[in-house]
């Protein structure tokens, strides 16, 4: 997910500190939740072979789904991420939120 490993030394107050046996050895740098979409737009892009806006309108829906699982939507603008790696609207991507719920 794009999280980076730093120096003890360098670990800023929202790093995750790793100790062992009692002592700072390791932080993790863990990207913002926005830079994480991206990431997982890039990982579906390869899983699917191409810009994810060339897919059909029932993959675009089954891409929709899993982003949902993933949480896409809980990060700020994140319809909007979407809707532009689609190709689409964000009325288009709520509406296939919609659309689910109501199955």
């Amino acid at each position: 997910m794009g999280a980076e490993l730093v120096d003890v030394g360098r670990a800023r107050p929202d790093d995750v500190v790793l100790a062992w046996e009692g002592q700072d050895v390791l932080a993790v740098r863990l990207p913002q939740l926005s830079e994480s979409l991206d990431h997982i737009l890039s990982a579906m892009e390869r899983t699917y072979g191409g810009p994810l806006a060339g897919l059909d309108r029932r993959a675009k829906q089954s891409v929709v789904r899993t982003l949902e699982a993933r949480g896409a939507f809980a990060v700020r603008h994140g319809v909007e991420t979407v809707a532009s790696a689609l190709g689409v609207s964000r009325f288009t991507v709520y509406n296939y939120l919609n659309r689910e719920k109501g199955a």
